[in-house]
This record gives structure tokens, C-alpha cells and sequence, in this order.
């Protein structure tokens, strides 16, 4: 069941399709107690000792929050440590589940909401909207799961890929032409490594600037994209947010003309720095806005593009000219002096300031339904906003085809129009734990097609590392190896074991099948992709504290290795499986393992999977040959499990259109 609570003057986000009315009597909100303060609006909501508290999507720490303090407040910050308040996205859903009680809220406020969930005081939990103007939809089931359900009944299915986006992806910022395409498409088709699709990182554009390309790097977009597409690998090119103040950009010009932009409070264009210097910002929130940026997309779809990452998107913003004054003259009233250790730390906030201020975020307005909104009262939907834009600009494009589109910012309910990554995470062991625990709270908030920088995307990575990173990332629905300029080359031919890597990632071919079949169950259905362990096994206290093992689908159970030199791990199983030690597609080992406790020997190029019994798991039988996605149709599946004849339904379409697949059964009878 869904309730809505109506505070202050809600703004209507779009998060939500379920029309509910509003219940008048706040005073009949249960479980949180309100309190007002100015505009704040808090609610607080006492802890019981065994007290779970699962959700807010894209945030740092463990599955279970509990015991750390939040901010809603999109943010472009690439050192993901752990005290960090904020990350790119907001998702404000929470699940509270104790052995007595179990519900959830989701707040729709697209401005700063801050969580203390047991921070402060152990059993108290308080969440404050700063701006106190949003609806909170209270939703009441028996366990976590059904929540997550009522989440996308209230939000709408989640986006549907097509069938190649689950192949593997090689990025890297740094890719810019014709050039570098050549090499990495050789360096995969020679070593017969997989591939279906490359990134273009910002360099591929004319000075960084939105919906072009550098004629001198790639000559002809359009040839480009057709010959990639005779190997079968998909372009994916980045587009960023913000549009360069230039008058010999089209882009630009027609965008002013068009009365397009945010303004200040005077009516005049905003302006801030990022990639092409001085620039302009959509107003995502008119929808003139977004289907002017929507319409951007055509002239690159038209050359055969069907792929795009969008970034920058919080929107991440590097200076005004108003922050720059400002720090002037903080640097003049400084010069020539001895700095002790206050002047020190002036100098340095006033350059630290610049970046993402709230002064910035204070300074424009959006057009919403005919009224001025002030950005920071709403800063958090603009990730959102441009990612529908996107989405209905290619809709408008080619009706009914699925295209692969994911961001770095997002809000609850862009789900439907997009996956995610998680942002620009660095090449630490910390970091693939974190990859790990995200993919199931990214599926809470409805992402169910998100993943992480495979190896990391800052610093320098190790063989070892990646190796145990691409053997997490064969089960995430977005498999993209992406790493920063500056930093180690990533690609996998480039590393001395890359024959290990390459057999890893033939498992991933092999199990596209399936994780698809899952991924296209979850979407039609409501359900999770991943899931914590307290999830399946709510009266299981081990269970209720295993926080780096998830549940796949139906079926499984995965338990990478995330520790540094381990060559085994300790594997918590709450009732009997099947492991498969797996080295490539063609050389497992199976073993019966009853329930409980188990130390599973796991060396550097083997990576595991657990199948319940009763259950069994398709895999294509040879990936032989397989170089792309193309190459798995009409392959034989063979299944894995306790009983290699329990039955399987396969979920079969054409992997391209919006139209509703089939099911297929396999092994054992219906």
C-alpha cells in the first residue's frame, strides 16, 4: 500500500506515474514523527537494535546504512571515500526493516535533504528537507522486496537496453578518432577478445563542444560508424550539459535564439565554466527546453549512432565569473604575505570555492510550468531532466527502437529513460567492493541497468585488480572497462595475463543468455536483479549481515573475491548450492556444497558462481568464435545446476525493439 503526504508546495517532478491523492491530516502519517523549523521540514523515526536500513541508490558504505549521515545534493566529486556525503545522484528511497516492522519512504524533494541515520544518536533516524516542499510517499508491505515493488508501481518500469548493450564495452578518456578506433577494435579482434562497443570520451568532439566532432580526428562520422558496425562493435559517444557561449557554434546560437537556457535573476543567460570554457545550461526543467536539447541527438543518430553516455549532468559547474572575482580578490588581499596558517587555508578555500558553489547554484532560475524556480530548490532533477530529454529526442527519432543510453546523474524515476554508471571511481579494492554493493542498491531505487568503471576509472590499475574486477563485472548488467587520461593504459590486451582476462570474459558471452533473460524478467515484473541476502532470507541472521555476497536473479548467488593477494574467500551459503569454479566458458569445475559456512579456494583467474538447488542456470555451451553479441545467435545452451534437468524460462525477443518477447522453457517440464 501507497500513501502520499503533501508538504509545503510540492514541485511535480515527474518521478512519479501512479496518480494518489494527497491525505489532508498529517497528523495520521505513522511511523515518523514531524517536526517544522523555518521551511525545514524533519522527519524522525526511532531504531530498534536490529533495525535495517536499506536504499539511497548511489551512496558510499555498505548496503545497510545504517549508522552513517547523508546528503541529497548531486555532486561532482571523484574521490569516492568513505566519510563522503554525497555522489552524483540522489536517490531519496529508504526501506526500514527490523524482525517487528518493515516500510518505506521515498521523499519526492528535488533540493538538499540530509539523512542522519543513526550518526548522531544509534536508535534515531532523522531526514530533513531543507526547503521543506515535497511529497512523501510512505509505502507498507511485509518485507523489503515487496516495497521495492511498490517503488516501481509508483515510478514506472525501468528502461529496457538492447541486446548488445549487455556485451562488453572498452572506454577511456583519451579516445578521440578514427585513429584510436583502429587500435582498439585490432587489439580485441586479433586476440580474439569479445567486444560490441567503444566509448568516445570528450576528446572525439571540436573543442569539447556538444553534437560535433573534430573533422581532423574523424573525417566522415557517419563511414566511421558503418565500419565499426561490419564488426560489430556500436560507437558510444559522450555528450555533456553544458553548451559553449559561442557565437560560432550552431549549437549555441540556435539555443539563445530559441530561448532555451537558464537565466539569472535579471533575465539574463547564466553562465559557468566546464570542457569548452564559458557556457550555457538547458533548462531541463521546461519541457521546450528538453525537447530542444532531445532534437541535438538526430544529426548523430542519423550517421548510425545508437549509443550515448551523458555526464556533467549534476550539473557540474568549474567557475563563474562572479566565483573568479570573488577569489581574486581574496588572492590580492593575500599577495606578498607571509601566510601563517589561517592565510593558508584562505588562499586555498578561495580556490577550492570555485568548483560547484553554492553561490553558483544560487544564482539561475528554471521555467517550471510558467513560474521562476531558483535551482538549488530543485538542483538535483537536472541529471534527471536531461536524460529524459535524451531519451525522447531519440524516441522522436526512430519510435519503438531501444537505444543505449546511461548518466552519471540521476533522481528516482529516471529509471524509465535510462541506466547509470556509478560514477568516476578510482582503481582501489575499496572501490570493487563498492561496485559490488551499489548494484543492489542502484535496483532498490529501480536502475536496474547500471555497473561501474571496470579496473576503476582514476589512478593505476593492476593485472590483479582488473582480473578480479572483470570477474565481478561479467554479472553486472553494464560491462564497460573505462579509466581516466593520465592514467595506465586499461584495455585488457595491454596486460601481460590478458589471455586469463580474455577467458573471464568469455563468460560473460556465455551467460548473456541469462542475464538478459533475467534482466527483461526483473524490468516486466518489478523485481531486483540483485539483492542483499536479507532480502531472500529474512529470518537468517547470517544471512541479515552478509553484506559482500548478492542474489542473481532466481538462481544464483555471487561472492567475487575483493580483497587484495586472497586466493580464496570465505563463502556464507543459507542453504545448499552448487558452486561453479569457472576459468572460461569451456573449463569449469562443479562442486555440492551444503549450507553454512565455507572457505572456497578461488585462484586469480577463476571466478565464482553459486546456484541454489532445485535450479539451473543456462550458458551458451561454446563461445568459440564469439567475438561480439551477433555471435551468440543460434547457439547452443547448455545448463548448469544441482539438477542440470530443473527447468529454466529463456526470455527470447528481438533484442532491438520495444515490442514484448517470448519465454522459452528449458530442461525439465513446465
Amino acid at each position: 500500500m501507497i500513501r502520499r503526504f503533501d508538504f509545503g508546495h510540492p514541485l511535480h517532478t515527474g518521478a512519479t506515474v501512479l496518480a494518489l491523492e494527497s491525505e489532508k491530516d498529517i497528523s495520521t502519517l505513522p511511523r515518523l514523527h514531524v517536526t517544522r523549523d523555518g521551511e525545514s521540514v524533519t522527519f524522525t523515526c526511532p531504531l530498534q537494535a536490529d533495525t535495517r536500513l536499506y536504499g539511497l541508490g548511489e551512496t558510499v558504505r555498505g548496503i545497510n546504512k545504517r549508522g552513517h549521515h547523508y546528503r541529497s545534493w548531486n555532486t561532482d566529486d571523484f574521490i569516492h571515500t568513505e566519510e563522503k556525503e554525497s555522489l552524483y545522484s540522489s536517490h531519496n528511497f529508504l526501506i526500514v526493516a527490523s524482525e517487528a516492522d518493515c516500510f518505506g519512504f521515498f521523499l519526492d524533494d528535488p533540493g538538499e535533504v540530509i539523512w542522519h541515520l543513526g550518526d548522531q544518536k544509534m536508535n534515531e533516524m532523522t531526514v530533513t528537507s531543507v526547503c521543506g516542499d515535497l511529497s512523501l510517499y510512505l509505502i507498507e508491505e511485509e518485507t523489503p522486496a515487496a516495497i521495492c515493488r511498490e517503488l516501481r508501481r509508483l515510478t514506472a518500469k525501468s528502461y529496457l537496453p538492447p541486446y548488445w548493450a549487455f556485451g562488453y564495452i572498452q572506454s577511456r578518456w583519451g579516445y578521440a578518432g578514427d585513429a584510436d578506433m583502429r587500435e582498439v577494435l585490432e587489439g580485441h579482434r586479433t586476440r580474439d577478445i569479445p567486444l560490441d562497443g567503444i566509448c568516445l570520451d570528450i576528446d572525439y568532439m571540436d573543442r569539447f563542444r556538444d553534437f560535433t566532432w573534430d573533422s581532423e580526428k574523424i573525417p566522415d562520422l557517419k563511414a566511421l560508424t558503418h565500419r565499426l558496425r561490419e564488426e560489430n562493435i556500436h560507437l558510444i559517444p559522450i555528450i555533456d550539459a553544458g553548451i559553449p557561449v559561442a557565437e560560432d557554434d550552431p549549437t549555441s546560437v540556435d539555443g539563445v535564439k530559441e530561448d532555451v537556457f537558464v537565466k539569472t535573476a535579471d533575465g539574463s543567460l547564466f553562465q559557468a565554466a566546464v570542457w569548452p570554457g564559458l557556457s550555457y545550461f538547458t533548462d531541463f526543467l521546461s519541457p521546450k527546453g528538453r525537447a530542444w536539447f532531445g532534437d541535438r541527438y538526430r544529426e548523430m543518430l542519423s550517421c548510425g549512432v545508437d549509443g550515448f553516455w551523458n555526464d556533467m549532468n549534476e550539473p557540474a559547474l568549474f567557475y563563474s565569473r562572479e566565483g573568479m572575482q570573488k577569489a581574486y580578490a581574496v588572492f590580492d588581499e593575500l599577495r606578498g604575505k607571509n601566510l601563517d596558517l589561517d592565510g593558508n587555508w584562505a588562499l586555498s578555500r578561495a580556490a577550492n570555492s570555485l568548483a560547484n558553489s553554492m553561490d553558483d547554484y544560487t544564482a539561475f532560475y528554471h521555467d517550471v510550468d510558467g513560474r521562476q524556480v531558483r535551482h538549488d530548490r530543485v538542483h538535483n532533477l537536472y541529471g534527471f531532466g536531461m536524460m529524459r530529454a535524451s531519451r525522447e529526442g531519440m524516441d522522436r527519432f526512430a519510435p519503438g527502437q531501444r537505444f543505449l543510453l546511461f548518466a552519471r546523474s540521476s533522481y528516482i524515476g529516471a529509471h524509465r529513460y535510462g541506466g547509470v554508471w556509478q560514477g568516476d571511481n578510482r582503481s582501489w579494492w575499496s572501490h570493487l567492493k563498492l561496485n559490488m554493493q551499489m548494484l543492489a542498491s542502484l535496483n532498490m531505487c529501480g536502475f536496474l541497468f547500471n555497473g561501474a568503471d571496470i579496473g576503476g576509472f582514476g589512478s593505476d590499475t593492476t593485472p590483479d585488480l582488473l582480473l578480479r574486477w572483470l570477474e565481478l563485472g561479467i554479472f553486472t548488467p553494464l560491462m564497460r572497462n573505462h579509466s581516466s587520461l593520465h592514467t595506465r593504459d586499461q584495455e585488457i590486451f595491454r596486460f601481460e595475463c590478458w589471455e586469463d582476462m580474455r577467458a573471464i570474459l568469455t563468460l560473460r558471452y556465455a551467460l548473456i543468455p541469462y542475464l538478459y533473460s533475467e534482466f527483461m524478467k526483473a524490468a516486466h515484473d518489478d523485481g531486483l536483479l540483485f539483492r542483499p541476502l536479507a532480502f531472500d532470507y529474512p529470518h537468517d541472521p547470517i544471512a541479515l549481515q552478509t553484506e559482500d555476497q548478492l542474489m542473481l536473479g532466481g538462481e544464483c548467488m555471487i561472492a567475487p573475491v575483493v580483497e587484495p593477494n586472497s586466493q580464496g574467500r570465505y563463502v556464507y551459503l543459507p542453504e545448499d548450492m552448487l558452486l561453479l569454479r569457472m576459468r572460461s566458458s569451456e573449463d569449469m569445475e562443479e562442486e555440492k556444497l551444503e549450507k553454512g559456512v565455507h572457505f572456497v579456494p578461488c585462484r586469480l583467474n577463476e571466478a565464482l558462481l553459486f546456484v541454489r538447488r532445485g535450479h539451473a542456470v543456462p550458458f551458451v555451451a561454446s563461445t568459440k568464435g564469439v567475438r561480439s553479441t551477433v555471435d551468440l545467435r543460434g547457439r547452443e545452451l547448455t545448463l548448469h545446476g544441482w539438477d542440470a534437468k530443473a527447468p529454466y524460462t529463456l526470455y527470447t525477443d528481438d533484442g532491438i525493439s520495444m515490442q514484448e518477447g517470448t519465454c522459452s522453457l528449458l530442461g525439465g517440464e513446465a
